[in-house]
């Protein structure tokens, strides 16, 4: 199985939870990175996962491929405090410290960049544990893989997203499609909430079975099912447009195969180099000897399995 983390969940968790008077050597923020580092060692520790690779989003969303498609794609999000950018680029150089891939890119989201491994890793058998909180990747769960919020809460497995949000994973973009999604600043269909997004999912396997028989919406049985259709028929351009947003890339040139995601020993030369800076106590020092102890070929699911390698990745985080 591998395991693969989506960053900013847990960087900005830490961010606004924590004391933010803990500081690194030279003053800056160190409160972020701390909690961060926090999560990141736990979660090894416990899983003790063979393949793991952790996702940043780049700082700015411009130049991502969603923001050509609808320019109004996240535009009301103010940027990142300085700070919290400072932190985010702290806790990619402890992924490199802990042994663990950290990937980013400029012209694609934290999200892609998992959807791809998630995908590339499912030909050759091996399963995904999506490390988030964010619904969107709950798309890329099929058999096997599990979605979890580590910290907060037990894994979903397939099922258990099916029966948490009442779509199967499968149609969770076409859903997100119709109701919108106003975290990222995308519009959905007026009027249609996600109960009745769900009632059509549940109903048609897709935004294409669903506009090739719109005639069969009338027939639903639901308040208003007659004016459901012929909104549907009005926004149909709109809806595939957001179609385009929600859905998750998996095909992102990352220049990553096995020997890239699988997790090694950390250095602890440049481990304890770098809590000295950040100023950490002795905690996380002892996890990190810990770690540096544990097997790294354990490999819960997929032993031996191989990845073939991709285009390189395109762009850094900072």
């Amino acid at each position: 199985m591998i395991y693969l983390i989506d960053a900013s969940v847990y960087v900005f968790r830490a961010y606004h939870s924590l004391p933010p008077d803990m500081v690194d050597r030279d003053g800056n923020p160190a409160h972020a990175v701390f909690g961060f580092a926090r999560m990141l060692g736990d979660l090894i520790e416990r899983a003790r996962p063979k393949y793991m690779a952790v996702a940043f989003d780049h700082r700015s969303v411009e130049k991502c491929f969603r923001n050509r498609i609808y320019p109004a794609y996240k535009a009301h999000r103010d940027p990142a405090p300085a700070d919290l950018q400072y932190q985010l680029g702290r806790c990619m150089e402890l992924c490199r410290c802990l042994g663990v891939a950290a990937l980013s890119s400029e012209e694609y989201e934290a999200d892609d960049i998992i959807g791809t491994l998630v995908t590339v890793f499912r030909r050759d058998g091996v399963r995904a544990m999506v490390i988030s909180r964010d619904k969107d990747l709950a798309q890329l769960i099929r058999e096997g893989d599990a979605y979890w919020d580590f910290g907060s809460r037990n894994p979903y497995s397939y099922h258990d997203i099916q029966r948490h949000y009442g779509v199967a994973p499968e149609r969770f973009a076409d859903y997100l499609a119709l109701t919108g999604d106003s975290v990222d600043n995308i519009p959905g269909i007026p009027g249609v909430g996600p109960k009745t997004a769900r009632a059509l999912m549940q109903e048609f396997a897709s935004l294409d079975e669903l506009y090739g028989d719109l005639e069969r919406v009338n027939g639903m049985k639901m308040r208003g099912a007659e004016a459901l259709g012929e909104r549907l028929r009005e926004h149909r351009e709109a809806v595939y447009r957001a179609r385009q947003l929600t859905a998750i890339m998996c095909q992102v040139p990352l220049g990553v195969g096995t020997d890239g995601v699988r997790r090694r020993l950390p250095d602890l030369a440049a481990l304890a180099s770098f809590y000295d800076v950040q100023q950490f106590g002795p905690f996380l020092r002892k996890q990190g000897e810990r770690l540096a102890q544990l097997p790294v070929e354990i490999g819960s699911f997929g032993e031996g399995a191989q990845v073939k390698p991709v285009l390189q990745m395109q762009g850094s985080l900072f």
